[in-house]
């Protein structure tokens, strides 16, 4: 698995990448909602900052799966770097914790087949059921599932990818579905 360094990989306009991370030791990332949200509101700041479109997330307890598609010439790697970094602060403050939140940089992985790319989709969207959390991904809230079968608003969706590559919100769903 390609690390995230700059010098390793190479940030291309218009690609697609993986970008994802768990707790050290597995351990717990997120304790409770504030924590969520913290770093769902730094995504939405540091996106728009860097010209960087959220295809898909999901927030788990011990690890976060993001897909982005670079829009700009700014590296994507540049937001999952920024954000993470500006929890782990935030969280050993609160927590009183020291020490490595993470287990090591973020991987970064870009997406070079069409097929990768929609399984990809699912993949994330069906993480808390495929991991025993909900029996639907409806029911987990730290994932834009629900923007993209259109039951809550949010910014971080891009519904014009919904309906070129998958044909519209239903489409999605049975073929997520088909995974679960």
């Amino acid at each position: 698995m390609p690390y995230a360094r700059k010098n390793l990989l190479l940030w291309q306009a218009g690609m697609y990448y993986h970008i994802y991370n768990r707790g050290v030791s597995k351990s717990t990332l997120f304790r409770e909602p504030t924590n969520y949200l913290f770093v769902l509101e730094k995504i939405q700041k540091y996106r728009k900052a860097n010209n960087i479109t959220v295809i898909a997330y999901c927030l788990m307890p011990n690890h976060y799966h993001f897909l982005l598609r670079q829009d700009g010439t700014q590296a994507a790697g540049n937001v999952p770097q920024s954000v993470f970094n500006s929890y782990s602060k935030a969280y050993n403050l609160k927590y009183g914790h020291s020490g490595t939140l993470f287990e090591g940089r973020f991987r970064a992985k870009p997406i070079q087949a069409k097929s990768h790319l929609l399984h990809l989709c699912r993949y994330i969207h069906g993480n808390p059921v495929k991991d025993g959390l909900v029996a639907d991904p409806a029911d987990w809230p730290w994932s834009n599932y629900l923007e993209w079968i259109g039951e809550r608003n949010g910014s971080l969706v891009d519904h014009e990818f919904i309906e070129v590559q998958f044909g519209g919100a239903s489409e999605y769903k049975q073929f997520l579905f088909q995974y679960l």
